[in-house]
């Protein structure tokens, strides 16, 4: 056997070694959990599409690794009704048991924060803490339609008395509850532990541990006591996609990309600038698809992309250009608009920012105006190469000259016209003397070919 081979099994034995080692370490540290480590976790943002799907995540790590109780940290503005919904049903259901606290002291349960604590099997607030004002509004913090409000606000004031008769609260509970919908209610931790909304008023997680232990749920304890904490580390995938979603960096990542692009068409061939334009357009569309978009207003950004492309192209006074701008930064302002959005509960304004769209336009501004630099520039190299290279060439004349027309020169037909004025019939050949612009200045070539023959079209 070859010293190579005996290498290699060595290696692959290492490797295998390492795999069983960790695959062993990972089953003890699961069964460590399993054996008396609560999963605590933490929201401390809107109530939206990423935390729905973060809570989906951490019950079904908890599960797996079969945690007594999953504790999730709480401090909200509120959220969206329909995100809401969907983590009461993943609390409701959840085949771990789900501890909600509002907590550190200032923290709030607010709006649709609400209705995930009550959903909760266990439900705390520390000192200093907040729940309620929950009755719905549109996305801008805004009352809606008075028919569209009553139909609204019942449905909430529904369904958050479900959420509270099925987790057994008391009478005075659900009243309060419904006053937090019907009449934006907001409740102390101590009016909230009085009223029967919360069980009990916790400084942490580690006393919620501590304290859960004395919660009856149908008569049997619902936690064992002396459970130790394991915290879940934020996602990084979460983490990026939390600042992805955010409405001003998705209008700056939409304005650079859309730069870019232009960029890549005014002077095709690198594909460096193309391909980051298109990544962060790509980067983009993934934060709009956790938030409410008005699709029209993207529409009439791509028309606005589409003015910058026939400016670079086609580099005039720049109307092309202005236009262009003024349909990206209204399509921007309308990006995120309250009318696109279905009613909720309430939550922080979605929008852009008028900041961020001076920023754009100042950027739009100086890019353009490069952009529009760089593309007569180039224009003006191009022509000047190719009038080095077709001025003295012979040509003939196709439609007669008189003293314009047009001739042609190396098989391409170009507008032309007589340098001496005089007229020129067609068929006759010409060379060419001058190009302005487009157009070509030639004369009269009246050169026979030795040997008596006429000179051939070229």
């Amino acid at each position: 056997m070859t010293a190579q081979r005996i290498a290699r099994r060595i290696i692959i034995g290492i490797a295998i070694a390492v795999c069983v080692g960790a695959a062993l370490v990972e089953s003890v540290r699961a069964q460590s959990a399993a054996g008396g480590a609560a999963m605590v976790a933490r929201i401390d943002s809107p109530i939206d599409r990423l935390a729905a799907d973060e809570l989906e995540r951490w019950i079904a790590r908890a599960d797996a690794r079969s945690a007594p109780l999953l504790v999730v940290e709480l401090d909200t503005p509120g959220g969206r009704l329909d995100s809401t919904r969907e983590m009461v049903g993943m609390i409701m259901n959840s085949p771990v048991p789900v501890a909600v606290l509002v907590t550190p002291s200032g923290a709030r349960a607010a709006s649709a924060g609400t209705f995930i604590l009550a959903a909760a099997h266990v439900a705390a607030m520390s000192p200093g803490t907040t729940v309620g004002a929950a009755a719905p509004v549109d996305s801008g913090g805004n009352d809606l339609p008075e028919t569209l409000k009553t139909k609204t606000t019942h449905d909430a004031a529904a369904f958050l008395r479900e959420i509270a008769t099925e987790r057994g609260r008391p009478p005075d509970a659900v009243e309060a509850l419904e006053s937090a919908v019907f009449d934006a209610a907001a409740y102390s931790a101590t009016e909230a532990e009085r009223r029967g909304v919360i069980d009990f008023i916790v400084a942490d997680a580690a006393e919620l541990v501590a304290e859960a232990g004395e919660v009856d749920d149908g008569g049997s304890s619902l936690v064992p006591k002396g459970l130790t904490l394991e915290y879940i580390p934020p996602s990084p995938v979460s983490e990026m996609m939390r600042w992805v979603s955010n409405p001003r960096v998705i209008f700056i990542l939409l304005a650079i990309g859309a730069i870019l692009v232009v960029i890549e068409i005014a002077a095709p061939g690198g594909w460096v600038a193309g391909f980051m334009g298109g990544a962060l357009i790509i980067a983009a569309l993934v934060g709009m698809s956790n938030l409410p978009v008005n699709w029209l207003a993207l529409g009439l950004m791509v028309l606005g992309v589409g003015f910058f492309a026939a400016e670079v192209q086609a580099p005039g006074w720049g109307a092309f250009g202005a236009t262009g701008a003024a349909c990206f930064l209204l399509g921007g302002f309308l990006l995120f608009g309250d009318y696109a959005t279905a009613p909720g509960i309430s939550a922080p304004p979605v929008s852009v920012g008028y900041w961020t769209l001076g920023g754009v336009a100042a950027f739009f501004a100086v890019s353009l105006a490069g952009l529009w630099h760089f593309s007569r520039k180039a224009r003006t190299i191009r022509m000047a190469s190719r009038s080095s290279q077709i001025i003295g060439k012979i040509g003939v004349v196709r439609t007669s000259l008189d003293p314009k027309g047009s001739v042609q020169v190396e098989s391409e037909l170009w507008s032309a016209e007589s340098d001496s004025g005089e007229t020129i019939a067609s068929g006759e050949f010409v060379v060419v003397s001058e190009m302005d612009g487009l157009t070509l200045k030639v004369f009269r070539e009246s050169v026979i070919e030795s040997g008596g023959g006429e000179r051939e079209a070229p």
